[in-house]
């Protein structure tokens, strides 16, 4: 049976006379002691340290008295507690839920679990909320249908944002367009996922503690991802962006190289340029493993790729280079964003990213090299959630990933080929003319 009562201690008087007084929790012959906001003097305790203030007590007991009754309510449920599980759950009860705070916890343990690209997506989040709430402390319950409707068009709205400036004590205040579709969808997914992550954290249906009582997104519907428009090159653009001239050590050179990188190595990320060492190159191959799924998959997002001819430069040449020349994957994408900048003023072409290069291979490996959509999203690096059984009794074979790689490579070749007769043959009639 749990029992709690009210306790005095000698050694925690404080330097201006006082004492605290506490909540002591006992159970299963342990004890464990909740801080109160009461506070006496010696003039106020017997010589064995009991309360004899009429006024605090009554105050006590009614605390005493509500804590009695959550343990009564608890009934048989009581068992699945000790006394550290049951002094937080009478402590944090019908204690509000600050979602800002909770954010910024599960921002820092994601990083501290190497989920980088994670934590970022969700940093967004809850800088944005602060932006729209104008403070930094949220209650959960505010979290609810009707404020996401307005966040919603918060969101798609172009606002003012002010973010530490990098120096000492210094803001900035930028501006940020409206999000598009595909945008908010992101963003709103996001929310929905810390939302849940702090239901996880404060509710327990097992013991039916519930803190936070309310889902928004019940009645909110996120809705499934917008189609989003095409975003990869033909080999011809491909072409173009290889052989463009660049500034030697420029961004826009980077950016080039990196691209064509990532189209020779079946669409490999920036994130895992930045994190690949030599340590991951063995027997002519990359083994590593996908930064953006690695923990959320059982195969730890594991892959193999094949150094082919073309790669093996560009590897060399960056290969435990880009953490060396950037703090952190985050300096190397806007870097990258810059260089593609460049990059497009060169070829002309409006639109296009190194995420690009990863669309292009998967584009020409299914349509141009008439490869199964199973074979392109091994090559890839993805999981279909529907076969994701069949795949544990399946060992996986690389030379299906090698096959998809050097199909796509070879049209490339084979262009190239083919302009350099067209290029022999033009000077042959411009020769004999």
């Amino acid at each position: 049976m749990a029992t709690v009562s009210a306790k005095v201690f000698e050694h925690h008087k404080k330097a201006d006379g006082t004492y605290n007084v506490k909540i002591c929790v006992h159970h299963n012959n342990q004890r464990k002691y909740i801080d109160t906001v009461h506070y006496v003097v010696k003039k106020q305790l017997t010589a064995k340290m009991k309360i004899k203030d009429n006024f605090i007590n009554d105050l006590i007991d009614e605390q005493l008295k509500g804590y009695r009754k959550i343990i009564s309510e608890l009934g048989e449920k009581l068992n699945f507690f000790n006394a550290e599980s049951l002094k937080d759950y009478l402590r944090d009860k019908d204690a509000d839920v600050d979602f800002i705070k909770f954010c910024s916890v599960h921002i820092l343990q994601s990083e501290k679990d190497g989920k980088k690209g994670t934590a970022h997506n969700h940093r967004v989040v809850r800088n944005s909320l602060i932006d729209y709430f104008k403070r930094d402390a949220v209650s959960i319950t505010e979290i609810n249908s009707n404020m996401l409707l307005s966040y919603e068009r918060y969101l798609r709205s172009e606002r003012k944002m002010i973010r530490p400036s990098g120096q000492k004590n210094l803001v900035k205040e930028t501006t940020s367009k409206g999000l598009s579709d595909s945008g908010l969808f992101n963003h709103m997914r996001d929310l929905r996922t810390l939302f849940n992550a702090a239901r996880n954290m404060y509710n327990n249906e097992d013991l039916g503690i519930y803190r936070i009582k309310h889902y928004p997104f019940k009645k909110y519907k996120i809705g499934s991802a917008p189609l989003t428009k095409k975003r990869n090159n033909t080999l011809e653009q491909i072409r173009t962006i290889r052989d463009c001239a660049t500034k030697k050590g420029s961004r826009a050179e980077m950016a080039k190289e990196l691209y064509m990188l990532s189209f020779y190595l079946c669409g490999m990320n920036a994130v895992d340029f930045y994190n690949l060492t030599k340590r991951n190159i063995r027997n002519g191959r990359i083994d590593y493993n996908r930064s953006k799924t690695e923990g959320q998959r059982k195969d730890d997002a594991f892959i193999s790729i094949k150094i082919i001819d073309e790669a093996r430069p560009l590897l060399e040449k960056y290969i435990e280079k880009l953490s060396v020349r950037y703090t952190n994957s985050n300096g190397l994408n806007k870097a990258l964003a810059m260089g593609m900048k460049d990059l497009r003023k060169i070829t002309g072409f409006n639109e296009f990213t190194l995420y690009w290069a990863r669309h292009s291979f998967a584009t020409i490996a299914r349509n141009s090299c008439r490869m199964s959509k199973d074979d392109v999203a091994q090559a890839l690096n993805h999981v279909d959630s529907e076969h994701s059984t069949t795949d544990i009794y399946i060992e996986k074979d690389w030379r299906i990933v090698d096959e998809v790689q050097i199909k796509v490579v070879t049209l490339l070749r084979r262009l190239d080929a083919k302009m350099l007769k067209i290029q022999k043959r033009s000077t042959s009639v411009r020769n004999a003319a």
